[in-house]
């Protein structure tokens, strides 16, 4: 399976029985699945979705918006029980207004969700855990 670091951008192919044992880059040696949401902005935001093995859920989100704050902790929460099955990651919809137009983005918090470089589903608005793993769970 093919993975994105976070860190460098390099794209590493990790054997899908060792997605739980934290695996590390082979160009920097950074954590190639941090228990954490991941920042996207145009310069990586296509390579993650385009060409990271694992389903990639994006939280379009802005510093100003209440819910956006309120979610923020349930949505790392879950990067963390997701590891190896589902790259969580954000895009701050006020630094990166370009990505949000090209994905039209109308309502903050979003969540979209790529598999193979296509958007396969949307949610607006700030879920509680339990609706986002049923949410998950679907796709």
């Amino acid at each position: 399976m093919e993975l994105v670091c976070p860190a460098c951008g390099a794209v590493n192919r990790v054997p899908g029985e060792r997605l739980q044992q934290q695996p590390k880059c082979g160009k920097c040696g950074a954590e190639v699945l941090p228990a954490h949401p991941i920042e996207l902005n145009g310069g990586n935001f296509g390579k993650f979705v385009s060409r990271d093995g694992l389903p990639v859920l994006v939280d379009f989100w802005a510093p100003w918006c209440g819910p956006c704050k309120m979610f923020a902790p349930v949505f790392s929460q879950m990067a963390g029980s997701y590891v190896g099955r589902v790259r969580f990651t954000k895009v701050n919809t006020e630094a990166e207004q370009g990505l949000a137009g090209q994905h039209n983005i109308r309502s903050i918090p979003t969540l979209a969700l790529f598999k193979g470089g296509r958007e396969v589903d949307r949610v607006a608005g700030a879920l509680p855990a339990q609706q986002l793993e049923a949410w998950l769970r679907q796709h």
